[in-house]
């Protein structure tokens, strides 16, 4: 799990296989991201896409842990704020088995995980061994505009 800042973008660029975190970097930095509709962008087929999403935060305790077995997550918050929560999934329990067609396994609440506010121009990296808890209220529920590009990891 990763949290930084727009300003550190390119530090990120050379991890993971080939060169998908660079092509993700560079549509992160690249493209006016609050003039993106809500949907689903390309970037290099099914290895580095994008899916921008709006929607109003929720309470932390009706928010749900996921994990994902074939991609990681940069989940870049455009608008608003957040509070995403990570912990490890072997720290998890199982709730909904892992459902292949949309690569996400969800698992309970009873961790109570790291929590982190994640604003405007802030992101986390998730990576596949790394359980997250997006959608969760700082504070009040309050709208939010996300992007969270998808890198294959295999």
């Amino acid at each position: 799990m990763i949290f930084d800042t727009a300003k550190n973008l390119d530090f990120y660029k050379n991890l993971g296989v080939e060169d998908r975190y660079a092509k993700a970097v560079d549509f992160l930095k690249n493209t006016d991201l609050e003039k993106l509709e809500p949907g689903k962008y390309e970037i290099d087929g099914k290895n580095v896409f994008a899916n921008v999403v709006e929607y109003t935060t929720i309470p932390w305790e009706e928010a749900k842990y996921e994990a994902h077995h074939n991609y990681t997550d940069i989940q870049y918050v455009i608008s608003g704020s957040e509070i995403m929560t990570y912990a490890r999934i072997d720290e998890l329990n199982e709730k909904v088995p892992y459902n292949d067609e949309k690569d996400v396994v969800f698992y309970d609440n009873e961790n109570p995980g790291l929590k982190a506010v994640v604003k405007s121009g802030e992101y986390m990296i998730f990576n596949p061994w790394d359980g997250h808890k997006p959608k969760a209220a700082a504070g009040e529920p309050a709208p939010i505009k996300k992007v969270i590009v998808k890198i294959k990891e295999n």
